[in-house]
């Protein structure tokens, strides 16, 4: 320790106590799930998609994993369950006409509002900054505040028109309570499209078997038929050359009775 010159150590000095655990500030953590892609955590920007679970990604990022599945993401666990293009659904997303885009406090003179969306609600006009619950439609891929939908209850998109049920809401960013329902909405939707894809491929081989039965059946019926043509062809043959023997023969004892 040394302790020249008279200099008394303190305990904090020569025991070290347990680290302190760094909290996260939910608020940029909050703003992170809605400013950038949950896969390669760049900004988000046009065309953004979402999955069956609400999160929001990039598209090309999306692409990228499908094509090359094997690479090493640092957040590839929040894509596992994403198997192609059809278990994403590229979003109709509302522009924020106050929000400046990257031209914004260029020149560091002016205040930053971090809490600025991109986007807003096509209702009521919330901004999707993640202070609102947010939603968006598998039917059409529409964005709307959840306030939205309650307030205004309607059974067709309240942008486009197009109808849609109760089941196919699709909440964004939501808690750990509500993507663990999705998740079990989602396994039981590809449970069922599964068991639907095995009986049609059982009933199409059914349809097709007795088909192929009856076609291999036909041919020796067709060589019976044969046949019996055939047979029936012979028969009259000889029947011909025996009436022909039967005038032959009347016209010799004719000949005999007129000499």
């Amino acid at each position: 320790m040394g302790c020249d010159g008279g200099t008394i150590p303190k305990r904090h000095e020569l025991v070290k106590g347990p680290k302190k655990v760094e909290k996260v500030d939910k608020n940029a953590e909050l703003l992170a799930k809605w400013k950038f892609c949950a896969l390669s955590q760049e900004r988000l920007r046009r065309p953004i998609v979402s999955c069956e679970l609400g999160r929001l990604y990039n598209k090309d990022a999306v692409i990228e994993y499908l094509l090359d599945k094997s690479a090493e993401r640092p957040n590839a666990e929040a894509v596992t369950h994403i198997r192609g293009i059809k278990d994403i659904k590229e979003l109709n997303l509302t522009d924020n006409p106050e929000w400046e885009g990257e031209r914004r406090n260029a020149k560091g003179d002016r205040y930053e509002d971090i809490h600025r969306g991109m986007f807003i609600c096509p209702v009521v006009g919330l901004e999707m900054n993640g202070k609102h619950r947010f939603c968006y439609l598998q039917t059409c891929g529409c964005v709307f505040s959840e306030r939205a939908l309650k307030e205004v209850k309607t059974e067709i998109c309240h942008k486009c028109g197009d109808p849609f049920e109760d089941d196919n809401i699709v909440v964004l960013n939501g808690t750990k309570e509500e993507v663990d329902k999705l998740r079990e909405k989602m396994e039981e939707r590809r449970a069922k499209a599964k068991t639907k894809k095995s009986k049609k491929t059982k009933e199409a081989a059914s349809v097709s078997t007795p088909a192929e039965s009856k076609g291999a059946a036909k041919p020796p019926a067709a060589e019976t038929t044969g046949r019996s043509s055939t047979l029936n062809g012979d028969g009259s043959s000889q029947t011909d050359a025996k009436i022909m023997q039967n005038k032959v023969a009347a016209a010799a004892a004719a000949d005999r009775l007129a000499v």
